[in-house]
C-alpha cells in the first residue's frame, strides 16, 4: 500500500517532530537569543527593504522579540503573530500582537486582503501545516503583496519537522517553493541566496512570492 498523502501533497510523516508535546509549553518562556548572526540579520533587513511596499500594513508571522524590519521604510501598522507574549511585548517594531499557535490552528485571525506584506523570519522549519498556513497568507494579503520567507541553517532540532532535518539548504529552498505552489494564490515565486559574503557568517536564504493580482 502506498504512503498516506495529505491534501497538501506531502506525506504526514514528513511533518513529525522529535518533540510532539504542545508547542505552547516549549515557547512558554521567552528565548531572547539571536537565531542568526548580525550579518545574516542585516541581509534579512535588506531583503525586506527591497520587497516591502512603503506605508502599508505588515504581518510578522511567527514573531519574536525582533522583527528585522528596516527603520527607513515607514509602515502604517505592524502586527506580530506568535506564541510567546513576552517576546512580542519586548519587540519595539510591533504596533500590536496576537497569541496564536499555527500548528494547532493554521487559520489566521484576520480578514481577507488585510496586509500589504507578510514576513516569516527563520521559523518556517517549525511549521507542521505549512501549505494550509501559506494558503491563509494568500487570503489575507492584498493583490501583489509579498510573502517573504527567510531561513538559515540553524534550528531547534527537537521542534523542526522531519523533512527539514532530512534535507540540505538548497533542498530547503525547493521545499519552501513547493509550499507556495501547493498553497496556490501566489505568483513570481523566487528562490534567493542572500548569504553574506563572509566565511564566519550564517547563510541566509529566502523564498519570496507575491499574491496573485
Amino acid at each position: 500500500m502506498g504512503a498516506v498523502v495529505r491534501k497538501s501533497g506531502l506525506p504526514p510523516e514528513y511533518f513529525e517532530r522529535y518533540d510532539e508535546n504542545d508547542d505552547r509549553l516549549f515557547y512558554l518562556y521567552p528565548r531572547l537569543t539571536a537565531h542568526i548572526d548580525e550579518l545574516a540579520r542585516c541581509a534579512v533587513t535588506q531583503l525586506i527593504r527591497e520587497e516591502l511596499p512603503q506605508g502599508g500594513c505588515l504581518l510578522d508571522l511567527m514573531s519574536s522579540y525582533v522583527s528585522h524590519l528596516p527603520d527607513d521604510i515607514p509602515l502604517q501598522r505592524v502586527v506580530g503573530l506568535g506564541l510567546n507574549e513576552e517576546e512580542m511585548r519586548l519587540n519595539p517594531q510591533l504596533h500590536e500582537y496576537v497569541i496564536h499557535d499555527l500548528n494547532a490552528n493554521p487559520q489566521l485571525p484576520f480578514a481577507d486582503a488585510t496586509f500589504d506584506g507578510v514576513v516569516c523570519t527563520v521559523s518556517i522549519q517549525y511549521m507542521t501545516r505549512p501549505v494550509e498556513v501559506f494558503a491563509e497568507v494568500a487570503r489575507i494579503l492584498k493583490p501583489g503583496g509579498p510573502f517573504i520567507v527567510t531561513f538559515s541553517n540553524r534550528c531547534f532540532p527537537s521542534k523542526a519537522v522531519r523533512i527539514w532535518l532530512a534535507t540540505n539548504d538548497r533542498q530547503h529552498l525547493e521545499l519552501v517553493r513547493y509550499y507556495f505552489e501547493l498553497a496556490g494564490g501566489f505568483e513570481q515565486i523566487r528562490c534567493l541566496d542572500r548569504s553574506p559574503h563572509h566565511w564566519l557568517s550564517d547563510p541566509l536564504y529566502a523564498v519570496v512570492g507575491r499574491r496573485v493580482v
